[in-house]
């Protein structure tokens, strides 16, 4: 009887030693065809651990959702905050630095020692090769094409979009987004919903990235999305991973962080998420032959936060006209 109880025992006891790392992140990292079930699988096979992702919504509703957690919260690694949002999330002093400026080729310089970046890319506008192609905010908003975005208060492309327009056209930002304004056909809470609707024929074009065609071209044969380069530049998204100040494993949490950034990952990660890896990979040919803009545009973090609420008015306003 004895021997049967510490038999029945031990594997509760071993499993309970296996630590667990909670990681949040976005929706679509952790879909099906996303990166998330494979960084899942291949961290395990290295770290005797178990890896659980959590995903709320939108990079927007992450960092919601960890404000009203606080310091209570489970999370110990969160993954996919984008720089527009990292001043807001640097302020709930819920994060703790990982101790170096990581060795990254991003378009732009990178010093943050915090938020560690994974991945990184310029918003464009997807569509079908045999449309009409703009080459400038004013060209879309004169053509008759009818494009689904994003909405800027959940949804990081969204976001992206209104710190595009502010960028490239400032003061005449809300001009144009009046302009545009009769072809946005409808606005969704995150990307996946707006680049379903795009898919299913349900729109000419969808809020997306200029790697987007690349997903297409490897994934389906398809060569037939394009996402033309506008002439006013395309403003540059970094994603970044942070371990909370708060984490039960944050040995754990740093070695995740460190191996989002490993060749095994970041070639992951560049074709499950259809980004540009942080680190310099060996990528496919599709990404080698993908139009990049002349121009890139952004604003860092504290420049982002002071230009977002007015950029987001001026995007409600022309729409609720």
């Amino acid at each position: 009887m004895r021997l049967l109880l510490l038999t029945a025992f031990l594997p509760a006891a071993a499993f309970a030693q296996t630590p667990t790392l909670q990681v949040m992140t976005y929706d679509s990292f952790v879909g099906e065809w996303g990166p998330g079930p494979r960084i899942e699988q291949a961290f395990e096979a290295e770290c005797a651990c178990n890896l659980v992702f959590t995903a709320p919504g939108d990079a927007a509703a992450m960092l919601a959702r960890l404000k009203l957690e606080g310091a209570r919260g489970r999370t110990d690694v969160v993954v996919g905050l984008d720089a527009n949002l990292l001043a807001e999330a640097q302020a709930t002093d819920l994060f703790v630095p990982h101790g170096t400026v990581p060795a990254v080729d991003l378009p732009v310089d990178w010093t943050d020692t915090t938020f560690l970046p994974f991945d990184w890319g310029w918003f464009g506008f997807v569509m079908n090769a045999d449309m009409p192609q703009p080459h400038s905010f004013q060209e879309l908003a004169d053509s008759d094409l009818k494009v689904v975005i994003q909405d800027p208060r959940s949804s990081t492309p969204g976001l992206g979009l209104v710190m595009w327009m502010k960028a490239a056209h400032g003061d005449g930002a809300g001009t144009l987004w009046e302009g545009l304004a009769d072809n946005i056909l409808t606005v969704t809470p995150g990307w996946s919903e707006a680049y379903g609707l795009f898919t299913a024929g349900e729109a000419d074009a969808v809020l997306s990235y200029t790697t987007s065609p690349a997903y297409h071209l490897l994934e389906e044969g398809d060569s037939g999305k394009v996402a033309p380069i506008f002439r006013e530049g395309h403003y540059l998204q970094v994603e970044v991973a942070a371990r909370l100040a708060a984490s039960a494993q944050p040995e754990l949490a740093d070695r995740f962080l460190a191996f989002l950034l490993s060749d095994n990952a970041q070639r992951t990660i560049a074709t499950t998420n259809w980004m540009y890896p942080a680190r310099d990979v060996p990528l496919p040919e599709a990404f080698a032959g993908l139009p990049r803009p002349d121009k890139t545009l952004f604003l860092p973090p504290a420049d982002a936060a002071a230009a977002r609420d007015a950029a987001i008015a001026e995007w409600q306003a022309a729409l609720s006209r």
